[in-house]
């Protein structure tokens, strides 16, 4: 009886490592959507005698598609968990990469990415999964929602030789097509790890409610009511995604213009795409978990503030290489905080709902820094007060934080510190 006593013990030990394992595998796999119409963008295009525009637009169809179906599968999550919900998602994006392998019209396309791969695809995916891992991993949250996003980082350094590799060989049809049944093929199974519920932390329920007594363990607490401190994220990601788009859209083009080579320009944001990877990594332990989610992305948002300060002053190759480098602290920091900062501050059984607000304000700054950094561009020709535009946003979402931290001080919140499942 001990012996088996023991081995379930065991067995509970390892089933969160499962759950974050899987969990950032279908991270990966669903990014894989995104980066194989990013890498047949031109022969897409080329086949149909299309303008660029038209992909182009199927690709920022997918962002805002993720952002509205988001809030949705949010609701959906907070009521029957992660395991239906990424499953449904799954099983619409393999179809849906299927399908676009067959597409003859530029609606087909649109509708295939804004609604399949977005709106029922890859919604049911970021947000869900890292508030599910979190749950699993109440006292390391930051290296639980590290991991699962760097699932996309990995995705970005693996998927584009592949794709590209079977483009050239077989077809942009074929590998559309062979990418959404290798979705269904490997997703699907490891989906069933998904459907076990996450343990309900200590604390939770009508003791842990601040309004109906002192909760059993102390989670962090702001002297606002949870409306205004979702809008005061809604404000703050806002800020820091108008700042992060422009690097990530314009870098390339921007150190063309200033003279070098095409291939270092892809390398500078490789360079900074890389660095976030390994910020995601490490820094969800290093640094979220240790100072507190709040106080995390007040840091890696200044790092961010910086690094466009510092692309609107330098032109050497070495010194945009190092600013890159900056940029990644920033870039992959910023992205573990979020869904973190929901679970510290707002209700626990709303937090699926409530992430999907706030990415979808993240969406829509992603949106609008990329759209406003090329329309600053064909006003001025350079990208220079796109960056300092940047900065500027970045700089507000600065002040937003600093007054919810104040907050907080004003509100006595504490870390909760529960026993792990």
């Amino acid at each position: 009886m001990a012996g088996s006593h023991t081995h379930d013990a065991g067995a509970r030990r390892l089933f969160p490592v499962a759950v974050l394992l899987v969990s950032t595998y279908m991270v990966l796999v669903a990014s894989g959507g995104m980066f194989l119409l990013v890498v047949s963008l031109k022969q897409i295009a080329g086949d149909f005698g299309w303008p660029r525009a038209v992909p182009s637009l199927a690709y920022a169809l997918l962002f805002v598609g993720t952002g509205l179906g988001g809030i949705a599968m949010g609701y959906w999550f907070d009521r029957s968990g992660a395991g239906p919900v990424t499953l449904f998602g799954m099983v619409v994006m393999g179809a849906g990469a299927m399908l676009a392998g067959s597409i003859d019209s530029e609606w087909q396309l649109y509708l295939v990415y804004g609604v399949m791969m977005g709106l029922l695809g890859y919604a049911t995916v970021y947000g869900p999964l890292s508030i599910n891992v979190m749950g699993w991993f109440e006292r390391r949250r930051g290296f639980a929602v590290g991991l699962v996003t760097a699932g996309e980082s990995i995705g970005g350094t693996i998927w584009p030789p592949v794709f590209r590799y079977f483009n050239e060989t077989a077809g942009w049809r074929d590998t559309f097509l062979w990418f959404g049944v290798f979705v269904l093929v490997t997703a699907l199974p490891l989906n069933a790890v998904l459907w076990r519920r996450m343990p309900k932390p200590e604390g939770e329920g009508p003791a842990a409610n601040p309004e109906a007594g002192a909760p059993a363990v102390r989670r962090r607490a702001i002297a606002l009511s949870s409306f205004a401190i979702q809008a005061a994220f809604c404000l703050a990601i806002v800020g820091c995604c108008v700042s992060m788009a422009i690097p990530v859209a314009h870098l390339v083009a921007h150190a063309s213009d200033l003279g070098h080579a095409t291939a270092r320009a892809a390398e500078m944001l490789a360079t900074g795409l890389l660095t976030a990877t390994v910020i995601r990594f490490a820094g969800g332990a290093l640094v979220v978990d240790r100072f507190g989610s709040l106080v995390a992305l007040l840091g890696f948002s200044a790092v961010q503030t910086a690094a466009l300060l510092c692309y609107a002053a330098v032109d050497g190759l070495f010194a945009l290489y190092a600013v890159s480098v900056l940029f990644g602290i920033g870039y992959g920091g910023i992205s573990i905080c979020y869904p973190v900062l929901v679970r510290d501050y707002l209700p626990p059984a709303e937090a699926g709902r409530r992430l999907g607000v706030v990415l979808l304000f993240g969406t829509f700054g992603m949106a609008f820094g990329g759209w406003l950094a090329g329309y600053i561009f064909d006003w001025t020709g350079g990208y220079t007060p796109a960056f300092l535009i940047g900065a500027a946003f970045n700089a507000a979402n600065l002040v937003v934080l600093l007054v919810l931290i104040g907050y907080r001080r004003a509100g006595g919140g504490a870390p909760m510190h529960p026993t792990p499942a």
